[in-house]
């Protein structure tokens, strides 16, 4: 390899890395991607190695000799006229300061930490148990249980993989978004289960961390695996033989987002009732102190 290619292989390598990393976040195996893009499985391969086609690179250098971001000559839908300089002066900011933007932008103010109280949410991989789990919190408090996969659906009259089918990963994300401020503009308390991806969408995912105690349910990948066999659901990855490694992959891309959560339960290895006590025991301190702070009434658990 010569010096002078280097750089582009290295742009390839990570071009590669950041197609297989928003895969794994969005749930999705090659071949589903395949399927969906029209692009063949092979090609895919070969991008997600650092083999993309040639094209990409010339298309890098295309931008570099006019001291442009690569970004700038793919066209988007209508972009903010004021985009440049928005993205030039985000890149220049302290983390203070994109903290602060960041509020601003979601109408929270500049020293707003969260509005309101919302209840307990729970995210992680399909078969963390969740569902299960999430109602037993819901019983023991007294709040709603709501699952926002289903909320989505009696929403629109439609099942989430209708609405894939029909509307793609956008359009369902949108849903999602749109189900969520309607369950936050009730104004009630409650336990909420949601899906798997929503770490991937990261306006819904900030919404569901300024709004809610989250608590990631963390599991190992082979009783996720297992949990998930038990339902008779292995969407996204049916009929997928590399079903347990496409999970894996999911997991490792996911991690570093499901760990922005409040708190950590780890079920791996326990029954139901013992990965029940041990919620239970997380979100104990954590009622006592939201109750003083935004006057709810005391709940015993």
């Amino acid at each position: 390899m010569t010096e002078t290619s280097d750089p582009e292989s290295g742009f390839l390598e990570q071009l590669g890395q950041r197609v297989r990393t928003m895969r794994a976040l969005r749930g999705m195996s090659r071949k589903v991607l395949a399927k969906v893009s029209g692009i063949s499985e092979r090609y895919i391969a070969q991008l997600e190695s650092g083999k993309g086609n040639v094209s990409i690179v010339l298309l890098r250098r295309v931008s570099n000799a006019m001291g442009a971001h690569l970004e700038d000559l793919i066209p988007t839908a209508d972009p903010a006229p004021d985009w440049p300089v928005i993205r030039d002066l985000l890149r220049k900011a302290t983390p203070s300061q994109i903290a602060q933007a960041k509020d601003l932008l979601a109408g929270h103010g500049a020293s707003a930490h969260r509005a309101s109280f919302s209840g307990i949410a729970l995210i992680g991989l399909r078969g963390a148990g969740k569902s299960t789990l999430g109602k037993i919190l819901a019983k023991k408090l007294g709040w709603n249980f709501v699952e926002l996969n289903k909320e989505i659906e009696a929403q629109n009259g439609l099942s989430v993989a209708e609405i894939i089918a029909l509307y793609g990963q956008e359009g369902f994300r949108r849903m999602e978004q749109t189900a969520l401020n309607q369950l936050l503009a009730r104004k009630e308390l409650m336990v909420l289960a949601t899906g798997g991806g929503i770490v991937s969408e990261p306006l819904t995912f900030d919404l569901i961390l300024s709004s809610f105690y989250t608590i990631w349910l963390k599991a190992e990948p082979e009783e996720h695996m297992g949990r998930v066999r038990k339902q008779g659901d292995l969407r996204p990855m049916a009929d997928d033989r590399s079903a347990m490694l496409e999970l894996r992959n999911i997991l490792v891309s996911r991690e570093p987002l499901y760990a922005r959560a409040s708190a950590i339960v780890d079920t791996a290895g326990l029954s139901v009732d013992a990965a029940a006590a041990r919620l239970i025991d997380t979100v104990r301190p954590v009622l006592q102190n939201e109750a003083r702070s935004f006057g709810l009434r005391s709940v015993a658990v």
